[in-house]
């Protein structure tokens, strides 16, 4: 509420000698949307759909369109980054990720304002391509966490502290391992992996403990994990997964947001040691080219945030369902669809053949499946 001016205050008080209504002065509460997507792949054919070859030069912009009218709406978006930006042509998909730099600035163009640099394929191009994707981030104005240039560098911005419509909102990132791949003793910072050594069963605890104390001795009104977990292809969580989740949210968590099984996971609160969280095991895929059950499905997943004199709490979660569609006989392939908006677009654009339609219809009954039919906003957008 517009508070009244000093002077005109206490002209009113000398006048008619009236107090000011306590309760008219409480702030208004602040609300703020926060959108999260999935797993950003980069496969071979994504790298050979987003080249120009008049322009020399890639482009994934078409691919995002119709997901940056949500992105662009929310207050602050995040997502996994999950291949590294090595910057010297050569750019691979599976198993060993390397994408142009122009799939960050088109992240930036889409309406993202941070990502999650910690997954088992950080490390794909060395400690140098940890280092030279941070550097492009930081040049397309995308915050980052999960990976580091230098211990100085995790010591001081492990955990991101985001201004998300007016809610401070503190960021951690971790990934279970490496796909293998081991850092060198000496750079043991440059990824946040939160059991090395035994990817699900026993995490490191104290280290992640510590960390979300860190975490909340900034400030911050929430604090968020973004968590590389879970077994692939399976869309329930595994009970380590829940076990992990319950001990986050113990010790400080008020968001776990999940990557890594690229395919959708159930969200729900789950509460520990007297603390509630909100926890999503899994959104799947944002983008990718993989062909297995599922993983052409997807959800942006949307929280509602309030501030108020009670606190800061998590007070509505929704999701918009999207797909992902590769059509071969266009010129440009991949396109993320908007499921509902695209549904209703059938026979007037040309996106939306019989067959892509079957695929959409396919990716909202599953995402109901999955998250429930009540949670889903794109229908009320329809």
């Amino acid at each position: 509420m517009r508070k009244l001016p000093i002077l005109l205050l206490g002209t009113l008080l000398l006048l008619g000698g009236c107090t000011p209504d306590r309760e008219s002065e409480k702030p208004e509460p602040i609300v703020a949307t926060l959108t999260v997507a999935g797993d950003v792949m980069n496969h071979d054919t994504q790298i050979a759909d987003a080249y120009d070859a008049a322009a020399d030069a890639y482009d994934y912009g078409h691919v995002f369109q119709y997901a940056k009218p949500w992105l662009e709406a929310s207050d602050y978006a995040v997502a996994n980054l999950e291949t590294t930006l090595p910057g010297d042509g050569d750019y691979t998909g599976y198993p060993c990720f390397g994408a142009p730099d122009a799939l960050a600035y088109d992240l930036k163009e889409a309406g993202f304002d941070l990502l999650s640099t910690a997954n088992n394929h950080t490390l794909d191009r060395g400690t140098n391509g940890v280092s030279r994707t941070l550097d492009v981030l930081d040049k397309a104005g995308l915050a980052h966490t999960g990976s580091y240039r230098s211990q100085e560098e995790r010591s001081a911005r492990n955990a991101v502290a985001a201004d998300v419509g007016g809610i401070q909102v503190a960021f951690l990132a971790y990934t279970y391992g490496l796909s293998g791949c081991s850092l060198p003793p000496d750079q043991s910072y440059a990824v946040n992996c939160f059991s090395p050594d035994s990817p699900f069963s026993q995490p490191d605890k104290a280290l992640l403990a510590a960390d979300l104390a860190a975490a909340r001795e900034l400030g911050a009104d929430l604090v968020a994990v973004m968590i590389h977990w879970g077994a692939e292809y399976r869309s329930a969580p595994t009970d380590d997964q829940r076990a992990l989740a319950e001990f986050l949210v113990a010790n400080g968590a008020d968001l776990v947001l999940g990557s890594h099984p690229h395919v959708i996971q159930p969200y729900e609160t789950v509460t520990a040691g007297g603390r509630e969280g909100f926890v999503c095991y899994s959104l799947g895929n944002f983008i990718s080219a993989q062909s297995k059950e599922y993983t052409d499905i997807t959800a942006l997943l949307q929280l509602e945030l309030t501030k108020d004199e009670s606190g800061t709490r998590i007070t509505g979660a929704g999701y918009i369902p999207f797909c992902m569609i590769h059509l071969w006989s266009r010129e440009k392939t991949d396109y993320l669809l908007d499921a509902h908006r695209a549904l209703g677009e059938y026979g007037e654009n040309d996106l939306v053949t019989e067959g892509v339609y079957r695929s959409l219809e396919r990716a909202v009954a599953h995402c109901h499946e999955i998250f429930g039919a009540e949670g889903d906003l794109g229908q009320a957008a329809e």
